[in-house]
């Protein structure tokens, strides 16, 4: 959202507003002086991206879902381990200007090292850079891939799974739309089901609760999708164990 939008939104004066994505409530926070509430859904890590104080107590005009824990991080190693066991190098992409991606870096160096596997950090800002990295990631035997969540890495989907495809690199997405894309693994938040509890948080706002009282809070409910097809062209077997917690295979 550029500050021309903003500035239009905000002068409209909404009672409240319910926002998607942590660069948009920051610049919709510039222009509400803290004035109008705000309910976000999308943050990774609202209090490392100077969205709230803290967790518990917000304070000021805003609080909020956030996408993932930190703790992500270990359960999309654990599936990738559990898909594609002989993976020993693990490469983890993301666009270092985004606060919320990177401080899920070192959550994951650590439990790629508490699984046995070596952590590779591969930042990147653009196509050309993520072709170069990739290429230069992939020419090593048993690696993988964990994409996390990042609007960086989401305006560049398709390539993706397109250089996992040509690398023949088993890959885990934390969005499920990059599975109907052609992405082997997907494991993260109902987005839907947060944005239902976000309307709650809207709802007591209107009725007078302050966004300071209010905290933010964590996802509680998850989504496992697999592609088979992808599997199949990786030359994987999906094990039954992860099969029956998917809730959705893609044939």
């Amino acid at each position: 959202m550029t500050k021309v939008f903003a500035a239009e939104l905000v002068s409209m004066k909404p009672d409240v507003m319910l926002v998607y994505g942590s660069g948009t409530v920051l610049r919709l926070r510039g222009e509400t002086q803290t004035t109008i509430p705000i309910v976000f859904v999308g943050s990774a890590d609202p209090v490392s991206e100077g969205i709230v104080a803290s967790w518990a107590h917000p304070g000021g005009n805003i609080t909020g879902f956030t996408l993932f824990e930190p703790s992500i991080m270990g359960k999309l190693l654990e599936l990738l381990r559990d898909i594609a066991p002989k993976v020993a190098r693990v490469a983890f992409i993301f666009n270092p200007e985004n606060a919320g991606a990177a401080s899920l870096q070192r959550p994951f160096e650590a439990a790629a090292t508490a699984f046995g596997a070596e952590p590779i950090v591969i930042p990147f800002h653009d196509a050309t850079e993520l072709d170069r990295a990739i290429d230069a990631f992939a020419r090593e035997p048993k690696s993988g891939l964990i994409v996390p969540p990042d609007v960086t890495v989401v305006a560049h989907r398709d390539a993706i799974i397109a250089l996992a495809k040509r690398h023949h690199l088993p890959a885990v997405y934390t969005y499920r739309t990059f599975g109907p894309a052609g992405g082997l693994a997907c494991y993260g938040s109902d987005i839907t089901d947060l944005h239902r509890q976000a309307a709650g948080y809207v709802d007591r706002i209107l009725k007078g609760a302050k966004p300071a009282d209010l905290p933010v809070q964590t996802p509680v409910k998850y989504e496992l999708v697999i592609n088979m097809k992808t599997a199949k062209a990786l030359g994987l077997e999906i094990p039954a164990t992860v099969l029956v917690r998917a809730n959705e295979v893609i044939e």
